[in-house]
């Protein structure tokens, strides 16, 4: 057994029982579901932080950089200004919802501005969405096993979803927020490390500087799309329900605000950081079989073994951070949009929390198999944005800005934007027609739809 990796498996520990420690505290529905209403500035900024900081955001950043340059810096600044617009325009007011009418999920949210049908298939549309970026967090989370130790993928997806759903389980969002805190200063801290020794690693500056101007565009081009992810990754993160979710159990508006605020502002000077790394990495080693091992083969082979695995393990909590977000994704709306939506209306606070953990373990267990389906990271969290966006943004915006919407334009919605989006993709091979990607086009459709109903009503 390697230093890395028994250092792996002891943080590993160390965070499951954190987890199980504070799931001591969960008795009820609210303290699983939002935390009690009682998350800090502080604790929001991590939860937000540590979510949006996942498999896509790392390994698939990095890999985007090792294929494409330095454009890659688009993929995580998208997220932070879809991040920063959540913050200060659409978290305030779904948060001052959630308090009225007592909402713990985006479903509650839906129903009462849609209707329930509303809720249901956009539930079941998202559940199906949602396990591909589960299934991209488990890819990073083999990534880095399989590199460290040589353990083939289907094992270590498993030994990444045991840990994650291990401490999900036992608190819910309570427990998430603390281990989140921890997984980040870790996070954090080896990517401030390793992002300058990779560069010296390439041999300076002048060794990036030396690769052919296409990668070192700033703004895409050629060697990938760039600054076109903000059409995908700028809404997703505005909408996003395990992110909305997590804003729900902030104690005040202001935590809402500042939380989210500082975690977006991170992601802004975070975002170099992949690009940088993927570039040396092209520079040191621009062979490798796939570019998914492009971060954990130069974090074990190009710095020394202390900063490796430091660095590492701040990949590793990078995965499982981002992983617990989404079973937190999974587990309340299976049960509050399925499983009450759906079959028992009346439900228990107990009985519903009981499903909470199940759908859980049962989404953990579905991510290793789909895992094994996806060729990369990013093809794998392509899939989640993309049908996160197109469903859900016109939606919510007009329910909060559209004053009388109500369950026609929402279904209407939904019912042309899906297509609207698979249609693309699949005529363009996922290119979309210039600027309109399959995502922005979706969103197109469904927004024309929502609008040509409330005319016609009105």
């Amino acid at each position: 057994m390697t230093l890395t990796l028994a250092l792996l498996l002891a943080y590993s520990a160390l965070l499951v029982g954190l987890g199980v420690w504070i799931g001591r505290r969960v008795r009820v529905g609210g303290d699983f579901f939002v935390a009690g209403r009682g998350l800090s500035p502080a604790l929001i900024f991590s939860t937000f932080l540590a979510a949006n900081i996942g498999a896509s955001s790392t390994v698939g950043a990095t890999s985007l950089g090792y294929t494409g340059g330095l454009s890659a810096w688009w993929w995580n600044g998208s997220a932070a200004m879809g991040t920063l617009a959540l913050a200060f325009w659409i978290g305030p007011r779904m948060w001052r919802e959630a308090k009225t009418h007592g909402d713990l999920t985006v479903g509650d949210f839906l129903e009462r501005h849609y209707g329930p049908a509303l809720r249901r298939l956009v539930a079941i549309l998202i559940w199906i969405g949602t396990l591909s970026i589960l299934a991209a967090q488990l890819i990073g989370i083999a990534a880095v096993l399989q590199v460290v130790a040589g353990v083939p993928r289907p094992v270590g997806a498993a030994i990444g979803a045991a840990i994650t759903a291990t401490y999900f389980v036992a608190g819910g969002l309570l427990s998430s927020a603390w281990v989140n805190a921890v997984q980040l200063i870790v996070i954090l801290a080896g990517f401030a490390v390793v992002a300058p020794l990779a560069v010296v690693a390439a041999g300076g500056w002048s060794g990036v500087g030396a690769l052919p101007d296409a990668r070192l565009s700033f703004f895409g081009g050629d060697t990938g799309p760039g600054w076109r992810y903000l059409f995908m990754l700028g809404p997703a993160f505005i909408v996003s329900p395990g992110l909305i979710q997590k804003a729900y159990g902030a104690r005040d508006e202001r935590a809402v605000r500042h939380g989210i605020a500082w975690a977006g502002a991170f992601m802004f000077v975070f975002a170099l950081a992949p690009a940088l790394i993927g570039l040396s990495a092209y520079a040191i080693d621009p062979g490798l079989s796939s570019a998914d091992l492009a971060l954990p083969t130069l974090l074990t082979r190009d710095v020394t073994p202390l900063v490796g695995g430091l660095a590492v393990a701040a990949v590793f909590s990078a995965e499982l951070s981002s992983a617990d977000a989404v079973l937190f994704m999974l587990a309340t709306s299976a049960s509050r949009d399925l499983y009450r939506g759906l079959l028992r209306p009346h439900a228990s606070d107990a009985e519903l929390l009981r499903v909470a953990r199940l759908a859980a373990v049962g989404g953990a267990a579905a991510g290793i198999g789909l895992a094994m389906m996806h060729r990369s990271v990013i093809d794998a969290v392509q899939t989640f944005y993309s049908l996160l966006v197109a469903v859900l943004l016109v939606p919510v915006l007009g329910a909060l800005f559209v004053r009388g919407a109500g369950r026609r334009e929402g279904l209407a919605s939904v019912c042309f934007s899906v297509p609207a989006l698979v249609i693309v993709q699949l005529a363009t091979q996922g290119r979309g027609y210039g600027i309109v990607t399959p995502t922005l086009a979706g969103v197109l459709a469904g927004a024309a739809a929502f609008a040509a109903v409330r005319l016609l009503r009105r």
